[in-house]
């Protein structure tokens, strides 16, 4: 006699992920904290929806399968990533939204509601947290923080934010995995220009998110892009003027700098500033657009007469690389522009492809940069 299976697929899959064993774990977070954690977590909230990029890593069969509630940055913020997201997991534009810690909007009771194993925060939101009390408040109803970092100082806080993350999902191995990949990436430029005895350096300017407003310039001081330039085998501009990460260089200072180079960070922010100058890129987005808005904002005065500018050493670049497990993309673009006769045989396209086919649950489009000479669209 044949005995018909009791459980479906689906109910064994469910009942085998009830058996997991959940055991406190102690974490140091990258604040310097040390957290206890039942894990691995099963419910999670994410303090930004952007923070998708790295639970993509780790949980690529869906990234949002421990998700419970998540900032509501996401589908403003990187629009094209989030449609390209939802069209494959539709069931994540149900996960339930909430405000920030920085502008206060965060509902604790909220929080509660949804039963979260742990709350994901980035680092740059510590002062707020710490400034509302939110730490104590959330220790009080049983909802340990831990804070990662990929924006403030992504080359020294990225591999550990991931083996932070992959501890807490049971993803030990992928984490070590893409961990392995990023410091491959990294020194396939480090390695060339820290063999260099006689590097010239050209001057860049970046411009943080040019064209968001009518204001010139923002910019990076020695941290984030700031860095990714300096070790790319550049001499970041900003970071003689503005003492800590972000900051804004006055358009005169960058006439007098007359930097070799500038690149524009840009997405499609269209939520935020509807119809503005901003440069929307990004998976997908429209390049021919791209190229005709970066060439707008470079007849701005910020820009009169400057070297790069008459030169065509103008480029555009996803913003979103400066908030992400993938900055090490950005650091090679940024090399084949300072230095394309070092790195002949480097294509950052191939990285960003070979990204996604090993660690994304989504296809690779381009879209992610632009030049005014056309040396490097994708």
């Amino acid at each position: 006699m044949t005995l018909r299976p009791f459980f479906g697929a689906a109910a064994l899959s469910l009942l085998a992920a009830s058996l997991v064993q959940a055991d406190p774990v102690t974490v140091t977070d990258i604040a310097g904290r040390e957290v206890t954690v039942d894990a691995p977590v099963e419910r999670v909230i994410l303090g930004e929806g952007r923070q998708v990029f790295f639970t993509a890593v780790l949980d690529t069969e869906n990234p949002f399968q421990r998700v419970v509630g998540w900032r509501d940055d996401f589908q403003e913020a990187s629009p094209e990533t989030y449609d390209i997201y939802a069209e494959k997991f539709p069931d994540m534009k149900d996960i339930p939204t909430f405000g920030g810690f920085k502008d206060g909007s965060f509902d604790i009771e909220q929080a509660v509601s949804l039963n979260p194993d742990v709350l994901i925060m980035n680092l740059e939101s510590k002062a707020a947290t710490d400034e509302a009390g939110y730490e104590e408040k959330l220790a009080k109803v049983g909802i340990p923080i831990v804070y990662v970092d990929f924006r403030e100082k992504p080359f020294e806080h990225t591999a550990r934010s991931m083996e932070i993350i992959g501890e807490l999902f049971g993803k030990e191995d992928k984490a070590a995995e893409f961990e392995a990949f990023y410091e491959e990436q990294i020194a396939r430029v480090t390695d060339v220009i820290d063999a260099q005895t006689d590097l010239q350096r050209p001057l860049v300017f970046v411009e943080r998110a040019g064209g968001y407003t009518e204001d010139c310039c923002m910019s990076f001081g020695n941290g984030n892009f700031g860095r990714f330039v300096e070790l790319a085998g550049g001499t970041n501009m900003g970071s003689e003027f503005i003492p800590g990460t972000f900051g804004t260089v006055n358009a005169e200072q960058v006439i007098a700098s007359d930097p070799d180079q500038i690149v524009v960070t840009g997405g499609n922010w269209d939520a935020y500033v509807p119809g503005g100058a901003w440069i929307g890129m990004g998976p997908g987005s429209d390049m021919d657009e791209a190229k005709r808005k970066l060439a707008g904002l470079m007849e701005r005065p910020a820009y009169t007469g400057v070297k790069a500018v008459n030169n065509g050493q103008v480029h555009g670049i996803w913003h979103q690389f400066y908030n992400s497990p993938y900055s090490f993309v950005a650091v090679q673009r940024l090399a084949t522009w300072l230095h394309p006769e070092l790195f002949p045989d480097l294509d950052p396209e191939a990285t960003l492809k070979e990204l996604h086919a090993r660690f994304l649950p989504v296809d690779y489009s381009p879209g992610y940069w632009v030049s005014l000479d056309d040396t490097a669209t994708n």
